[in-house]
């Protein structure tokens, strides 16, 4: 049996993740029409990395011209590629002909490849025929959960286990879709809403979180239900109807519980809540911003090989889209600077989980502890990028191909975006001027490659940017926007306050806090630096006193290396004041000097949940009790 080590990392958002090669190299670096910014493309008057105002004349550039892909001709190229759509309608026909769904199609929750071995996928060559290609399904049927392995060389199902273990899959859209409709034929919530002066047809509910919290949801799968007024906004969050809230059961699509405390607070009015550009009256009081544009005269210097297997400078790997995690990272290679040698870097990269808990006790809101992968999905609530907006000119889009919950396949367009950045920073640089005849300015510009998705799940919008450099760091970026997710109070302003330490979080607006709370944002990491044989550990820096007489300095500080040797000797409390390095290195790879190869991980933004370990969001999170945490998988 062989240990393959695999790395969880749990960070704060906005939060980075930086992986520093050990030993450095450096590799030198070898029009869209501007969107008119009155009427409806206002909101496009702003970009990450192209800002541009309209004065007397717009700029005029051209967009990379990408033809669109006929993912329904596809077929798969490499062992790790997803699942296409005629593997899809395949694994769809399978299932219709399979005899516990042949009376009743069950609903879809998750279609994905079943990925092979790894072992498998590490001996494979371009060129040599694919390991057998099987999809992973998750679907529900008669309340049951069914998880199946189906094979589509064969056209059969391998594996098929009912309620394998505790829980519920991912909501499915005919689940967020069918409990959001639920309180409208609810006649206690209709006799609310006319109290309330209410029309219905200016509600909106949601499903903001499904939890679990107790032995009395034990066997059943309920979400709760919450509303909003659109009246004179599309800003719909800042006005919710507090206080009053729905438990659902999912499959019925009835409602288990109603509670209605909040007849007392306002619904926090419309003004000023409209975010967009076009609609505003009175234009931000800021000096204009002149035009920026980047050009790249001669095109990206990156390539998309087969869909998914990306070149650029000294990286090679493989990216795909995911309906949970996102993005997928494999198989990440770097080119050795002397020898052109491509050196294993990473097997696989991906955002595990987002866990998002609200600190407020009330009836409406101590539930919402949403882990936003599991229950939504990254890549499910990924929508298209913006050109110029989200990514910059020349940028290269990818879709993604999912199953609906009926089994059938539907393109995710432009999920994510491949470009190179240059913002102006510098990748290295040096001077000498100590002596004369002996100047040196030395400095180098700093180009990176970024792939790039942004899921917006819900209120919030997070930005994920996998972002590696020619040193052979890989840096990991997760941005936050979008909106609050407001409480209502009857509160205008602080003064009207009557015990402020009781409150949950502070006035935002007139009769709107914003609610305390966390993201914490998990990261698998399978590194495979210079092959699979890899080691976890932890550099500790600790003081050291100097001897008497010994020096005039009276301390110092000490690297001292500890190897993992267990799990619990990975898992990883970051202190401040016994501050650690952690390294993921190869000990049978080594340099010219004799180090180990490996890398750094320099994990940023980190914080620990302080919820206590019984608290339910907590048991749901146990795996954010340690912000690095290595687990170890037996392989044959």
């Amino acid at each position: 049996m062989k240990k393959i080590p695999c790395l969880h990392i749990c960070l704060v958002s906005c939060s980075c993740l930086i992986l520093v090669l050990l030993v450095l190299s450096w590799y030198p670096t070898s029009k869209p029409e501007l969107p008119d910014c009155s009427g409806l493309h206002a909101a496009w008057c702003t970009s990450k990395n192209r800002v541009f105002s309209k004065l007397e004349s717009m700029l005029q550039t051209q967009v990379q011209n990408q033809n669109p892909i006929d993912h329904s001709a596809e077929t798969p190229q490499h062992p790790l590629d997803p699942l296409t759509i005629q593997e899809i309608n395949r694994v769809r026909t399978i299932l219709s002909s399979y005899e516990p769904f042949s009376s009743s199609f069950p609903t879809i929750h998750s279609l994905l490849l079943d990925e092979p071995d790894k072992l498998q996928v590490l001996g494979w060559k371009k060129g040599d025929p694919l390991p057998p290609r099987q999809a992973a399904v998750i679907a529900l049927s008669n309340g049951q959960s069914h998880v199946l392995s189906v094979d589509l060389d064969s056209d059969s199902v391998l594996s098929h286990a009912i309620n394998p273990s505790s829980g519920y899959p991912m909501l499915s859209m005919d689940d967020i879709v069918g409990a959001s409709k639920v309180p409208f034929s609810y006649a206690e919530f209709n006799k609310s809403m006319s109290a309330r002066g209410v029309s219905l047809s200016d509600l909106i509910c949601l499903t903001p979180s499904a939890g679990w919290f107790g032995p009395n949801e034990e066997g059943k799968r309920v979400v709760r239900v919450q509303c909003y007024s659109t009246e004179g906004t599309p800003n719909f969050y800042m006005r919710p109807i507090e206080g009053l809230i729905m438990t659902v059961d999912l499959d019925k699509m009835e409602v288990l519980k109603f509670s209605d405390t909040g007849h007392h607070i306002p619904i926090p009015k419309s003004a000023n809540t409209d975010y967009r550009y076009a609609v505003q009256d009175k234009q931000p009081e800021m000096e204009p911003i002149n035009p920026i544009s980047i050009e790249q005269p001669q095109g990206p210097s990156f390539r998309v090989e087969d869909g998914h297997t990306v070149k650029w400078a000294n990286w090679e790997f493989h990216l795909k889209a995911d309906q949970r995690a996102g993005l997928v990272f494999s198989r990440a290679m770097v080119r050795d600077s002397e020898t052109g040698e491509l050196r294993s870097v990473m097997y696989q990269g991906l955002a595990s989980e987002f866990f998002v808990p609200y600190m407020d006790l009330d009836e409406s809101w101590y539930f919402k502890s949403y882990m936003d992968a599991g229950e939504f999905g990254l890549g499910l609530t990924a929508l298209p990028l913006v050109p110029l907006n989200d990514c910059p000119r020349y940028a290269y889009y990818m879709d993604g191909v999912f199953a609906a919950s009926d089994g059938k396949p539907f393109v995710q367009p432009n999920m994510i975006c491949l470009f190179e950045r240059y913002a102006g920073d510098i990748s290295w640089r040096h001077s000498e001027n100590l002596l004369d005849g002996f100047q040196i300015r030395e400095a180098r510009p700093k180009v990176t490659l970024v792939a790039r998705m942004a899921a917006s799940v819900g209120n919030y919008d997070y930005i994920f940017d996998w972002e590696f450099q020619t040193d052979g760091l890989i840096r990991i970026k997760v941005g936050l926007s979008g909106m609050l997710m407001a409480k209502g109070s009857p509160h205008q302003n602080m003064y009207q306050v009557p015990n402020q330490d009781d409150m949950s979080g502070p006035l935002v607006s007139e009769n709107v806090i914003g609610v305390v709370h966390d993201h914490f944002i998990t990261f698998h990491l399978d590194m495979d630096i210079d092959g699979a044989n890899n080691s976890f550990v932890n550099v500790n820096l600790v003081k050291e006193q100097s001897l008497p007489g010994e020096s005039r300095r009276k301390s110092y500080l000490k690297a001292k290396r500890k190897i993992a040797k267990t799990e619990k000797d990975a898992q990883i409390k970051l202190k401040l004041y016994d501050p650690s390095e952690f390294h993921m290195i190869n000990p049978t790879k080594r340099s010219r000097l004799g180090n180990p190869t490996g890398y750094k991980l320099v994990p940023a933004g980190t914080a620990a949940s302080l919820l206590d370990h019984d608290d339910p969001p907590q048991l749901r999170n146990a795996y954010t009790n340690n912000q690095v945490t290595k687990n170890i998988f037996l392989l044959p």
